[in-house]
């Protein structure tokens, strides 16, 4: 490389794969010699006990050691040590090809900053992967992706992709586990990164045990991809109870509701108005989620609740909670004054409770209004006074 440095570093994450690392880095160095590219081949070794490390050294690449445990640290740790300015990352179970790493690299010449892996397209032979993956597991939590995050990738989880060195590390990622694969490309997607796919192919590798686990594994993507969209987690949820249950209050309030057989009153007037403070709460913990993300860096700046900071002060919500209370409030005295015409006896449950269940529902959405109100200005409180 005549003293310049590389421009492809292939790296390999290893947890004891004596048995095929040798075979994947002969074959990272005949993929860069048929790119034409100068490259290097980094192991990021964690924690191998099988020699996997001397066999990389023999083989030509450099191992870099990363004790925290884990498939995304030890990725992160070979991507910080690596020194082209493309990375192409594969696992080291001979599963993947790196000899044909030349279509990664001309996506990314074309401008792409992340090139992904499309095992689909490009052929899973048989055995490669379990039929619950393969048929459910991936395509779902492939198909959830593309609907939170409006990412074009139809493969998640392909382990074999290519990027831009300097756009992955501004992205911040942290996963210490498998869910990395899915970071990665829920943050290139948030970060509006030019993202496309190439064909690939997936082998079995027989007389390895894989280190997949893929129920714990999927739940734990699945879990990432929630996290990081609180609009899907929070917002809509909270949206579509929220309206559903002040519908349906609006519809009990005049009295009893008649669906063919089906006659609703106070119990379900009850129901809907607990689906209304449920879907309040929801809304608001999408907006806090939000804006918790954006201050610790995890989620790309939103100008919409900049603008909600200098829009709805501390004053605003307080007055709305006030508003709030005062209608329960003056709910709650009718409620009173109607039970004293009855001597404080006996009461007509079906109308009254028409009224003392609204009336507490909007106790409770006053009390909480104001309230979050005063933790939303605290959260704002860095940029008012920036």
């Amino acid at each position: 490389m005549n003293g310049r440095p590389p421009r492809v570093s292939v790296v390999i994450p290893c947890l004891d794969e004596a048995a095929t690392l040798a075979r994947c880095i002969a074959k990272a160095q005949a993929g860069l010699v048929d790119a034409g590219v100068d490259g290097e081949v980094v192991v990021a070794d964690n924690g191998s006990s099988d020699g996997s490390p001397a066999i990389a050294t023999l083989a030509g690449a450099r191992v870099v050691a990363v004790e925290r445990r884990g498939y995304g640290s030890a990725l992160r740790g070979g991507i910080e040590a690596a020194e082209g300015e493309y990375v192409v990352m594969g696992d080291a179970d001979d599963t993947y090809d790196f000899s044909r790493i030349a279509g990664f690299i001309s996506a990314l010449d074309a401008g792409n900053d992340l090139v992904m892996g499309n095992r689909f397209a490009g052929g899973i032979e048989r055995g490669a992967m379990p039929s619950l993956n393969r048929l459910i597991g991936n395509p779902i939590l492939s198909a959830v992706g593309r609907l939170l995050f409006r990412s074009p990738v139809r493969d998640f989880h392909c382990g074999l992709r290519a990027f831009r060195r300097d756009a992955i590390l501004r992205l911040g990622l942290a996963a210490p586990g498998m869910e990395y694969a899915s970071e990665m490309v829920i943050k290139a997607s948030l970060a509006g990164l030019r993202i496309t796919e190439v064909p690939t192919t997936l082998s079995s590798s027989p007389g390895r045990e894989p280190h997949l686990r893929p129920w714990r594994d999927g739940w734990r993507h699945l879990r990432l991809l929630l996290l990081y969209s609180p609009r899907w987690l929070f917002l809509y949820p909270g949206l579509v109870l929220g309206v559903a249950g002040f519908a349906l209050t609006l519809a009990l309030l005049p009295g009893p509701l008649a669906l063919g057989h089906t006659r609703l009153d106070v119990d379900t007037l009850l129901y809907a108005v607990a689906a209304v403070l449920l879907g309040y709460q929801l809304v608001v913990l999408a907006v806090f989620a939000r804006i918790f993300g954006m201050t610790q860096g995890f989620l790309p700046e939103d100008p919409r609740l900049r603008r909600l900071f200098r829009v709805v002060r501390l004053e605003t919500g307080v007055a709305v909670g006030a508003a709030l209370l005062a209608g329960g409030l003056a709910g709650s005295a009718y409620a009173v004054v109607a039970w004293g015409h009855t001597s404080f006896g006996r009461l007509n449950y079906s109308h009254e409770l028409r009224v003392v269940i609204p009336s507490a529902g909007l106790l409770v959405l006053g009390a909480q209004t104001i309230v979050l109100s005063f933790f939303l200005s605290f959260l704002g409180l860095r940029d008012r006074n920036a």
